[in-house]
């Protein structure tokens, strides 16, 4: 079940290399792939912290923290590949983490609903 919880960061490396092929822009998808795997790395990260936090406010609100800082990561990656590229690389960019993130989504909802990790 593990590498399938992964299934949306192998889509986003593996689907480089076909979009790069058909014409997509580089520096969007590339922005936009760096991003999404630095924010699952992040999740990671903070699953691993949250496992030693106790208090059930403290929990829900460092969770909340980190979910909103990746959504501003993802959202800043957006802006900066229309900015630096222009608004083709920016609609590349939104394209690629919105696929991403429903292949992720959908990977959750079928996983069932989460269990609090113990340590």
């Amino acid at each position: 079940m593990n590498a399938i919880r992964f299934l949306d960061v192998v889509a986003v490396l593996v689907g480089a290399v076909p979009a790069l092929l058909l014409g997509v822009p580089a520096l969007g998808y590339a922005i936009a792939g760096g991003a999404w795997i630095l924010q699952r790395l992040i999740a990671v990260g903070e699953r691993r912290f949250l496992v030693r936090v106790d208090d059930t406010r403290r929990y829900l609100g460092a969770r909340l923290f980190a979910s909103f800082g990746r959504i501003w990561l993802l959202a800043g990656a957006i802006i900066a590949s229309g900015v630096i590229g222009g608004r083709v690389d920016g609609l590349t960019a939104a394209v690629v983490i919105f696929a991403a993130y429903s292949i992720a989504f959908a990977i959750r909802i079928a996983s069932g609903p989460p269990e609090r990790e113990t340590s």
